[in-house]
């Protein structure tokens, strides 16, 4: 089946994937509908990601300043836009963090999810108008737990989260199959690994890497550096997640995998060689800043995902290598000093909180 939607409403469409899946859509398919941006902006969201989409699609694209955990804010979006289709995004995401405060990422990553859960279950079921709707909903491979040297994470893997994050994440999947279990709400669910690419706020490994590099600071990494991360190029999760909603079965779940393995300590030091070649230093120059610091706790050892479901049912594959995406991604780091600027000084956000207010009820 073709789905056509004439309306899709991405939450956290400001922020790395969210950002990076509006400009597939509307640079890359054939998609003539509109897209409803809602995003609570928080720090690490990023409207300036946007601004071409806001200057090219100025008549398909607009955004809601809306946190996913007001209700009744929701509502209005669902009731003016009548969106046939939501992606949902939006998430606390940052493991640490949500070791040092679980709360929020409770509140967002569950709460938030319930809220749109029941909209959609509002407007879709209870009015009558099933109609080519679907509720796709983004998580990890991270609520799978963790692996040994061994195996991979299949879409039939037993759930067994082990940090806050991944535990919210979880309960939102759960949340997810039950209302489409318990009230048929069309929905599809992928897990995907660790996204890299342009547009990715800097406290995550890749970007923190790459600015560290360039201002020459100390390159964190935790524990013994052995611990191993599946990476995806952030446009391939893109397009992967296009044909989810585009042609998948309703109430499907898809693995979406880099099929890339790396150590920790291995990816720093291949960062470190890219970033000197670019920065016409030696090839080990920038290895003198790896500095090993205390592992963080419950740090799973090693996430591998299987995605042969989406690869044989949708006929998804990675277009991007690893050797060429993490060039593309260090270019980008390097050619956006402004971006990055604007984020560390706080310039961004004090734009953004005179020129944005919340979505009133």
């Amino acid at each position: 089946m073709k789905r056509d939607f004439s309306c899709i409403l991405v939450t956290g469409g400001a922020g790395f994937i969210g950002a990076n899946f509006i400009r597939y859509v509307f640079y890359k398919t054939e998609f003539r509908g509109i897209i409803v941006n809602v995003d609570k902006l928080t720090y690490s969201a990023n409207l300036k990601n946007l601004e071409d989409i806001e200057r090219d699609f100025k008549d398909r694209y607009y955004f809601e300043k809306v946190d996913i955990c007001d209700r009744k804010a929701l509502d209005i979006v669902f009731k003016e836009y009548a969106p046939d289709c939501v992606v949902h995004f939006a998430a606390e995401s940052h493991v640490d963090r949500s070791i040092l405060g679980p709360e929020a990422f409770i509140k967002t990553n569950i709460f938030g999810t319930f809220n749109l859960l029941e909209l959609a279950k509002k407007y879709w079921i209870e009015k009558n108008s099933l109609s080519e709707k679907l509720f796709h909903h983004v998580s990890t491979d991270e609520v799978y737990g963790s692996l040994g040297k061994k195996g991979y994470f299949y879409e039939t893997t037993p759930y067994g989260p082990r940090s806050p994050y991944s535990a919210s994440k979880a309960g939102s999947d759960h949340l997810v199959r039950a209302y489409f279990h318990t009230y048929n709400l069309p929905v599809t669910i992928s897990n995907c690994s660790n996204n890299y690419g342009p547009f990715q706020f800097p406290e995550k490994l890749i970007p923190l890497m790459i600015l560290n590099m360039l201002e020459e600071k100390p390159l964190p990494v935790y524990g013994d550096g052995k611990n191993v991360r599946d990476w995806l190029y952030v446009e391939d999760h893109c397009s992967a997640v296009w044909m989810i909603i585009s042609e998948s079965k309703v109430g499907e779940t898809y693995n979406i995998g880099g099929e890339n393995e790396w150590e920790n300590i291995k990816l720093v030091k291949k960062l470190c060689e890219i970033v000197a070649e670019k920065n016409g230093k030696k090839r080990d120059y920038y290895k003198r800043l790896i500095s090993f610091v205390k592992d963080r706790p419950g740090h799973d050892k090693r996430y591998a995902i299987k995605c042969d479901k989406i690869k044989k049912t949708l006929k998804w594959a990675r277009s991007v290598s690893f050797e060429e995406g993490l060039k593309v991604t260090v270019d980008w780091y390097l050619k956006n000093e402004e971006w990055i600027k604007s984020i560390k000084s706080g310039e961004y956000h004090r734009w953004i909180k005179k020129n944005y207010k919340d979505r009133k009820k």
